[in-house]
């Protein structure tokens, strides 16, 4: 009997399942303490990585689950914050599992499956910061960064390419192989919100093979406090001049709101608005719409989740 098939029938059993990957042994469990409106949640507990360190997964099926069909497959940062408001140090949620449902029994987007991968809160700027367009700092600069750090007590050790690394080499071929879905970079999308946009941004542009489609959703342009004169958000833009993927068979999609922190994110809009252009992107395949009164906070982005699940994910007009 095939591994699938045995995984389903554990699944709703409410078993769990040992599976042995690159000579670890990693247990895929299903949770039966989340609040969730539909669907089922699967977990793997502190999935461990030579790249980064071990931390929580957990993989929403819908309600529908099926072996007799192949589903896409959304990842998303924060793992954490999108299911259960009565788990999450806010008490706030994402409300994916509503969404996700509420779309695909509707038939607007393709079936799909969501995987959440856990932030560790101490490092999550680490993780999460885009590594490489840190190069487009200056000498200057970048030593005037690192002396505010010191003075901050603020460990600045970037380790987005080691994540990036867990997800494409290590999460993804055990998603892959314990879940139906489809493989390919047209099926494979990445959204997170605040530095996750940012590494979603990131994963696009270095992984353009892996993913199709990222969704950064109040993109954290000021890459750290904001500040006066900083150096960071021009540094991102210069990254992304020279590495955004083709818009021939990619989607990107940018948002932002006005208040809170997010009030500091609509003096980039033009400057993403100009690159997307440049790099060929169209209304077909981008968006950087702006919300007029949203806050920095999940309680604002599961207002608008269905935008950008639908962007990314919405079934083609024929």
């Amino acid at each position: 009997m095939k591994k699938h098939l045995i995984l389903v029938m554990l699944f709703f059993m409410g078993m769990s399942m040992s599976i042995s990957q690159n000579g670890d042994h990693i247990q895929l469990e299903k949770v039966s303490d989340v609040n969730l409106e539909s669907g089922q949640l699967m977990r793997v507990k502190n999935f461990t990585s030579k790249f980064i360190q071990p931390r929580d997964v957990d993989i929403w099926l819908p309600e529908s689950y099926s072996e007799e069909k192949e589903y896409d497959v959304l990842y998303m940062h924060d793992g954490q914050m999108l299911f259960d408001s009565t788990t999450t140090w806010n008490k706030q949620e994402w409300k994916v599992d509503e969404w996700a449902s509420k779309l695909m029994n509707e038939k607007v987007t393709k079936d799909f499956i969501v995987v959440a991968v856990y932030n560790i809160s101490n490092i999550r700027w680490n993780d999460y910061f885009p590594e490489k367009a840190f190069n487009y700092i200056s000498k200057e600069d970048k030593e005037l960064l690192a002396k505010m750090a010191s003075e901050n007590n603020f460990d600045m050790t970037l380790n987005a390419d080691n994540y990036l690394k867990f997800l494409t080499q290590e999460l993804k071929p055990f998603i892959d192989k314990e879940f139906n879905v489809s493989k390919g970079q047209s099926s494979t999308f990445i959204s997170g919100s605040s530095m996750g946009g940012l590494i979603s941004m990131y994963a696009i542009c270095e992984y353009p093979d892996v993913f199709g489609g990222a969704a950064c959703i109040s993109t954290h342009w000021p890459g750290t406090m904001p500040s006066d004169k900083n150096p960071i958000p021009e540094a991102f833009f210069a990254y992304m001049k020279e590495n955004l993927p083709s818009p021939k068979d990619h989607k990107l999609y940018f948002d932002y709101g006005t208040k809170t922190l997010d009030e500091h994110y609509p003096q980039y809009a033009q400057k993403v608005n100009e690159l997307l252009k440049e790099k060929g992107y169209t209304d077909i395949n981008s968006r950087n719409l702006k919300f007029e009164g949203a806050d920095h906070s999940e309680n604002s982005w599961n207002q608008r989740l269905n935008i950008p699940l639908t962007f990314l994910l919405g079934k083609s007009v024929e």
